[in-house]
């Protein structure tokens, strides 16, 4: 890697992220006051709850003065942290997590559904029947992200399709070095950009956007609808 500093960017337009929706979209730190409270709520659904083990275990590696408590959509945000997925992300170990998210909703889109996709192809019993809706969460990001754009030829680690090994260790780094977090193309639609953000208080006027469905008939490819929500 060069030791010539990496550009920084701001960003003045929204982001994307998309999840499914069977996670509610409010939740105890939207409706506690400090992070501490967030805690002792955790805790308390712990006993009956072996589903939190993890995310308290996570929620000791992320200092408390960066959660996000007490606004709309901070349940979601602080679950891209704390529900992380095992294996971690592209910048991400399994450790801690981080808010992904798009600049664009068709990357948005593209991104997930290789995702899911995945995670479908793992279960021979579904054999590419299945059908999830997903939920749109539009956000501001606040703060100066590294800006990888631009450097993927010389850096192809950090876009490898597959292999996250580099990629995680050099994510990991900038988390700990105190970047705010990071904006990169997206390997799954050419044309894309993606951020990662590593301070849950750095993503700012979270709001529910659209929903989709993703219907698999059979094929690795799904087809995906916007659903209507009628009021």
């Amino acid at each position: 890697m060069s030791d010539l500093p990496l550009p920084t960017t701001t960003l003045a337009q929204q982001t994307v992220r998309l999840v499914p929706s069977q996670f509610p979209p409010v939740g105890v730190f939207d409706t506690v006051a400090t992070a501490e409270d967030a805690i002792a709520a955790m805790r308390l659904e712990g006993l009956t709850n072996d589903r939190l083990t993890v995310p308290l275990a996570r929620a000791g590696l992320l200092p408390r003065e960066e959660w996000l408590v007490g606004t709309p959509g901070a349940t979601t945000v602080m679950a891209a942290f704390l529900h992380a997925a095992p294996d971690g992300g592209r910048f991400t170990s399994g450790a801690l997590g981080a808010w992904y998210a798009a600049l664009e909703r068709p990357t948005a889109i593209a991104e997930t559904v290789y995702h899911q996709t995945r995670r479908i192809a793992a279960s021979t019993a579904l054999a590419f029947r299945a059908r999830i809706t997903m939920r749109e969460w539009r956000s501001g990001v606040r703060g100066a992200l590294v800006d990888l754009r631009g450097l993927r030829a010389a850096h192809p680690d950090w876009y490898a399709p597959e292999d996250y090994t580099t990629s995680q260790r050099f994510g990991e780094a900038q988390r700990a070095a105190g970047e705010t977090g990071l904006v990169y193309e997206s390997v799954r639609r050419a044309g894309g950009s993606c951020v990662v953000v590593y301070r849950p208080r750095a993503v700012t006027r979270v709001q529910q956007g659209r929903h989709y469905e993703y219907v698999w008939s059979g094929d690795p490819e799904p087809m995906v609808f916007e659903r209507t929500v009628v009021r």
